[in-house]
C-alpha cells in the first residue's frame, strides 16, 4: 500500500478543519455578520457623502477583510492544540501538507467572507467597477495571499510560547504589500486604470508565501 501523497494530505487536512468550522460556525454565524455590520458602520462615522464613500469603499473594504482575516486565522491557531499536532506526527501527516491544508481551508472561509462583504460593500459606498471579470480574480490572489500569510503566521507562533497571541502582530506587517496591491487593483477596477503591475505584485507574494511556508513547516513543528 502507497503512502498518500502531498496533495492527498493536503486535501484531508482542509476537509479536516472545514469540518471542524461546520460544527463550530464562527466564521459563518460571528466573523463574517460582524464584518459586515464594521462595513455598515463606516458611513455613519465619515458621513454619508456619497462621493468620499465611493473613494473609500475599496481601501475599507480591504482593511475589513484584513482585520477580520486575523480571526480565521486566530481560530484555526487555537484549534491546532498540542494533542492535535500529536496526533498528526502519529498518523504521519506532512508538515507541509498541514501547512498546504490550513491555508487551503483558511483560503475557502476567506473568499465566503469576501464575497459577502464585497456585496455589503457595493450596495452601501455604491462602488461602481469598469472590468467586472477582473474583480474574482482580484479575490482570489488576495483570499490566497491572505490564507497563505495567516497560515505561515499561525506556524511561526505555534512554534513559540506566546501562541495565538503573536498571530495578529506577525499578519500586519507581512500583509502590507499584499493589501496595497488589493487595494490599487480595485481602484484601477474603478477607475479605468491599469491593474497588471498590482496583480503581478500579488501573484508574487502568494508564491513566495507558498514556497517559505512548505519549506520552514517541518523546521517549525520541530520547535514545538
Amino acid at each position: 500500500m502507497t503512502a498518500p501523497s502531498l496533495l492527498e494530505q493536503t486535501m484531508v487536512a482542509a476537509k479536516r478543519d472545514l469540518a471542524r468550522e461546520r460544527r463550530r460556525g464562527e466564521v459563518i454565524w460571528v466573523t463574517i455578520p460582524f464584518g459586515v455590520v464594521a462595513m455598515l458602520l463606516i458611513p455613519m462615522a465619515v458621513g454619508a457623502d456619497a462621493p468620499r464613500l465611493r473613494e473609500l469603499g475599496p481601501g475599507l473594504y480591504w482593511v475589513v477583510v484584513l482585520l477580520f482575516g486575523v480571526l480565521v486565522t486566530v481560530r484555526s491557531t487555537a484549534a491546532d492544540s498540542p494533542q492535535q499536532r500529536d496526533l498528526n506526527r502519529l498518523i504521519g501527516l506532512d508538515p507541509a501538507a498541514g501547512f498546504a491544508g490550513r491555508a487551503l481551508a483558511s483560503f475557502v472561509l476567506l473568499m465566503a467572507f469576501e464575497v459577502m462583504v464585497g456585496l455589503a460593500t457595493i450596495a452601501l459606498y455604491d462602488v461602481t467597477l469598469t472590468a467586472w471579470l477582473w474583480l474574482p480574480i482580484v479575490l482570489i490572489v488576495a483570499g490566497a495571499g491572505l490564507a497563505l500569510i495567516g497560515s505561515l503566521a499561525a506556524s511561526i507562533a505555534g512554534s513559540l510560547a506566546t501562541g495565538s497571541a503573536l498571530v495578529p502582530l506577525l499578519v500586519a506587517p507581512m500583509a502590507v504589500p499584499l493589501l496595497l496591491g488589493a487595494t490599487q487593483a480595485l481602484d484601477g477596477l474603478r477607475l479605468g486604470n491599469a491593474i497588471l503591475p498590482w496583480m503581478l505584485l500579488m501573484v508574487t507574494v502568494v508564491f513566495a508565501l507558498m514556497i517559505v511556508g512548505v519549506v520552514t513547516a517541518r523546521a517549525l513543528q520541530e520547535t514545538r
